[in-house]
């Protein structure tokens, strides 16, 4: 495979120590550690192995990768494993593509309380799928899912979100029969939301309740119960974004789709467009405005900022 022209590393390589310099006291050692292994893969610093092909016995050496989870060059060789793997599981049914989004103003509080919010976020679309397909008024029956998290959104800013591939039948509560949903049709995205809403700021409260969240700087008010409970009161009255996407048109399709969605990185370096002058320029898709492909400038620092931002 031939190298990008531009990579992530090259920024990190280039720009790394003047942003480490002014920022590093508030990066996490996660966060350090990301640097360095994506600046160093693929380079003699990490050693090499070499390679014979069977045939012809000739040599070829490799330096070695970084295999950091966060590295746009180490993800291919994950991301194959994991989908042949994924392949055994599917079914000869219907799969439907159902995302699952936090308001805005609470990105905030899951970017200092990852660990807390992003299981909540787990937790409480899995307990969501699962209640409502087994209610009888919708599916009634027990269903399965993959859920893959992202943190971030086309312009690498932060927006967590649940990506769920769900089958569309499932078990009768019985265990004796299989239950079909109807044809391109899995449950209703409005009550989807509103219990996801439910659940999710429940769960929330309650971590809340537990001492288990954490507010510095501009979220300090909310370490307040009364600011907290307000913040939570507001966003009880708003409408959650969930949203369902048309079904595949089968499992293989099913596997094609995932690879888009699982071992991704923030941005991959096919992307980028420039490292200049202190900018970094890449593509970028806006899908708030007609799901169009633009560019986006950026100063280096505030592109690595970014990035760290999803460690």
């Amino acid at each position: 495979m031939s190298r990008p022209p531009l990579e992530v590393a090259d920024i990190f390589r280039q720009y790394g120590p003047a942003f480490l310099s002014a920022q590093g006291d508030s990066l996490s050692a996660a966060q350090r550690r990301v640097m360095q292994a994506i600046e160093l893969c693929r380079t003699a610093a990490l050693g090499g192995h070499v390679e014979e092909c069977d045939s012809c016995r000739h040599l070829r050496i490799f330096y070695n990768s970084c295999r950091n989870r966060h590295c746009p060059k180490c993800q291919s060789l994950a991301k194959a494993q994991w989908l042949e793997e994924r392949q055994a599981e599917l079914l000869p049914v219907q799969y439907f593509h159902v995302v699952f989004t936090i308001p805005a103003c609470l990105a905030p509080v899951a970017l200092e309380n990852k660990r807390i919010v992003y299981n909540i976020l787990f937790r409480a679309a899995s307990q969501t799928l699962l209640r409502i397909a087994a209610d009888p008024r919708h599916l009634g029956a027990s269903v399965g899912f993959l859920a893959v998290l992202h943190t971030w959104g086309q312009n690498l800013l932060h927006h967590p979100h649940l990506h769920c591939v769900v089958p569309g039948d499932g078990l009768s509560p019985d265990g004796l029969r299989w239950i079909s949903c109807r044809k391109d049709f899995f449950l209703s995205v409005r009550v989807l939301s509103r219990l996801f809403r439910r659940l999710f700021l429940d769960h929330l409260q309650q971590a809340f309740a537990n001492g288990k969240l954490e507010f510095h700087q501009t979220l300090q008010h909310l370490s307040d119960p009364a600011a907290f409970t307000a913040l939570v009161r507001s966003v009880r009255q708003t409408e959650w974004v969930v949203y369902a996407k048309p079904p595949f048109g089968g499992p293989a399709q099913v596997l094609d789709y995932l690879g888009h969605y699982t071992h991704r990185v923030a941005i991959s370096n096919d992307r980028l467009l420039s490292i200049d002058n202190n900018k970094v320029t890449f593509r970028w898709r806006d899908y708030r405005h007609g799901n169009n492909q633009a560019t986006m400038s950026l100063a280096a620092d505030e592109f690595i900022r970014r990035f760290l931002l999803h460690v």
